[in-house]
């Protein structure tokens, strides 16, 4: 028999603050975390703007030294699981440490590392290469230091499944408790590429915003002036637990997970199958993972990135599966707010989403002024709602046609 799995407690870094309350806050503000890129000079980049986590300080959550030593992706992703395991009251220690795992997705790492020493070697040449360049590089490193500083000794992983990786690594995590793996697990997303080599590729793609001069307004899913995506980073963790671990101790609950889906569209490395198959596919596997009818689920936090295709296509694939239902769903886009998080996105958008169960209140889709030909259902247009949330899905595709869906439910003893 499966256990269940609940949320106990959660920790975020975003472009729209640190800490759960102040992005929450923002979020349900419909306030935009985007702005003019500070990170490097970009005269000559067509894209200037980005969703950049601000007032951020490592050493409030690491040794001066150490977070000296570590990319923004590892440090978020230590921040946020402290905040989460502070808001869960989850300590471990060695009655526990072994039973405890961590999981965390991100897909490109450290990226700014990587650029900072090929610069080295051309200038200086390669001895000049830190002894901490791989360990800050590598994508699994996230959950090494953080399984490293709260001495978690159980399953611990990393995902890299591009703009799936939070989702991902969450679901697994799902499954590690549900077959017994762990009594508990520290799991998300993260992501910090805001760099020039990362800017320049997705614009070579033509998938970025160039709306430079209205930075707030760039990020606009489903509207039919949107024009590409914004970049963003951060990172969001949830502490996972099985009821009975969760129970014992007398945590907190915000959510059950009670289904999690995954598929393949097998059709481009960026494009998502026209039809939208792969995602209504995802989104099934989850419901019957579940065993759950459409008809259950009262909110959908998309994957809405503002691309033309993926939402016209996620827009597609949630009639596929929901048919006339679809248009009594609110759906909404975070990443209206803070940009896309690549990897850390599922780790965040899971977050808002136990977030709107636990306080009745669906985030808005910001930017929202002209719903684009093809997005016809209730996207929550700029302004919160205030519902009673009981069953939500979490979506997240990526590229390479990578797709997971997530369920939580209102939880219920």
């Amino acid at each position: 028999m499966n256990r269940r799995v609940v949320i106990t407690g959660v920790g975020l870094v975003t472009p729209l603050g640190i800490g759960t309350d102040e992005s929450w806050s923002a979020i349900c503000s419909g306030k935009s975390g985007i702005g003019p890129i500070t990170k490097f000079d970009t005269s000559d980049f067509n894209t200037r703007i980005a969703g950049e986590v601000k007032n951020f300080d490592p050493a409030d959550f690491l040794p001066k030294k150490e977070a000296n030593r570590i990319e923004p992706h590892i440090s978020y992703s230590v921040a946020a699981s402290l905040m989460a395991m502070e808001d869960s009251s989850l300590k471990i220690d060695s009655s526990n440490a072994e039973r405890i795992g961590v999981l965390i997705g991100c897909a490109m790492g450290g990226l700014a590392s990587l650029e900072r020493n090929i610069e080295l070697i051309q200038k200086r040449g390669p001895r000049r290469v830190s002894p901490f360049f791989i360990p800050m590089m590598i994508t699994n490193m996230a959950a090494g230091q953080v399984s490293i500083h709260v001495g978690a000794k159980g399953p611990n992983a990393s995902v890299a499944t591009a703009c799936a990786a939070g989702t991902h690594a969450i679901g697994e995590a799902y499954n590690f408790i549900q077959k017994g793996y762990a009594d508990a697990m520290i799991a998300g997303g993260v992501e910090s590429v805001i760099t020039p080599t990362s800017i320049a590729g997705f614009n070579a793609l033509k998938a970025l915003s160039l709306r430079n001069d209205e930075p707030q307004k760039a990020s606009r899913p489903f509207d039919r002036d949107r024009d590409g995506f914004v970049l963003g980073e951060g990172c969001g963790i949830l502490i996972l637990e099985s009821l009975d671990h969760a129970l014992k101790r007398g945590a907190p609950i915000y959510a059950e997970i009670c289904g999690f889906g995954m598929s393949g569209d097998a059709y481009h490395i960026t494009a998502p199958v026209p039809d939208g198959d792969g995602a209504a596919r995802c989104m099934q596997a989850a419901l019957d993972d579940g065993n759950l009818q459409p008809e259950s689920i009262d909110y959908i936090n998309a994957h809405g990135t503002g691309t033309p295709m993926n939402d016209v296509c996620e827009t597609l694939a949630i009639k596929t599966v929901f048919k006339e239902h679809a248009e009594l769903i609110p759906v909404s886009s975070t990443k209206s707010m803070t940009g896309h998080l690549i990897g850390g996105a599922g780790g965040v958008e899971t977050v808002f989403t136990a977030l709107a169960i636990k306080h009745g209140i669906i985030p808005p889709t910001i930017n929202l002024d002209n719903p684009a030909e093809g997005c016809d259902l209730d996207y929550v247009p700029n302004v919160a709602r205030k519902k009673d949330v009981t069953c939500a899905m979490t979506n997240s595709f990526g590229f390479g046609g990578t797709n997971a869906s997530l369920i939580l439910t209102k939880f219920i003893s």
